[in-house]
């Protein structure tokens, strides 16, 4: 009877009691508290549905649209610096000359002459395998960066004097980047359908296509999933100089 009178289970479980009903009062101010700062955040509004909370898409797509119209008053304004400059600017026909080759080569004056087009496309929704091939993953269904890129590559690859992706004239500095299954291009923001035009020999142009190892994979699942492949020709068309800013910029170190 000592030895269970002496048993340090009683009062052990007597004092485990009490940390359960502290921990117990300690949750529910917690989550007083949490209603209470909700409440005061929120001020009477859904604070998981207020409008004035953007997504994240529609932020990318203001910034994108304001980007174009920033490209459209940067034309304007370089188009008048543009004649201004020319005007009485006192140099020779044969530095006129080697101004224009350069504006050229940069991409920043227009050019014209027979045309080949290039649309690529996301695969159908809901698209399955074509007979004798596997069943797709999601990757295999959208455009990817590497098929843009190996389309760019290989039309510059066929002598392309000028080529534009969607609305926009590529430079040396251009770079063709995809986030998801959108591409940001010099601060733009598209989606597919994606189409790439090209100014040069329509035949070479053509043979660079068919000779680039990249596009002959793409046109496997063009086979077996159906992505988009579409290929058109213009007697002449003229694709507009770059317009957007040439300045470069590069990361600096934080001092």
């Amino acid at each position: 009877m000592s030895n269970s009178a002496d048993s340090p289970r009683g009062p052990a479980r007597r004092m485990s009691r009490w940390p359960v009903q502290g921990l117990t009062a300690a949750v529910f101010a917690l989550a007083g508290l949490i209603f209470v700062t909700s409440a005061n955040t929120a001020k009477g509004t859904d604070i998981r549905t207020d409008s004035s909370l953007l997504k994240l898409s529609d932020l990318i797509q203001q910034r994108s649209e304001k980007n174009a119209e920033l490209d459209e008053s940067t034309a304007s304004v370089r188009a008048d610096i543009d004649t201004l400059a020319r005007r009485d600017d006192g140099s020779t026909r044969a530095e006129d000359a080697k101004l224009d080759a350069l504006e050229k080569a940069a991409g920043t004056t227009a050019v014209t002459g027979e045309a080949l087009s290039v649309t690529l496309n996301d695969a159908p929704p809901n698209a399955t395998a074509n007979p004798g091939y596997p069943e797709p993953q999601p990757n295999d269904l959208v455009i990817h960066q590497q098929d843009l890129q190996a389309v760019v590559n290989a039309l510059w690859e066929g002598g392309a004097r000028g080529i534009r992706v969607m609305d926009q004239r590529l430079i040396s500095t251009s770079a063709v980047r995809c986030v998801g299954n959108t591409l940001i291009l010099q601060g733009r923001v598209y989606s597919p359908p994606y189409k790439v035009t090209a100014v040069g020999d329509r035949g070479r142009l053509r043979r660079a296509l068919d000779d680039s190892t990249a596009i002959q994979n793409y046109q496997l699942y063009v086979k077996a999933y159906g992505l988009g492949w579409k290929v058109e020709e213009d007697d002449k068309l003229t694709l507009p100089g770059y317009s957007g800013t040439v300045d470069l910029h590069d990361a600096q170190p934080v001092k």
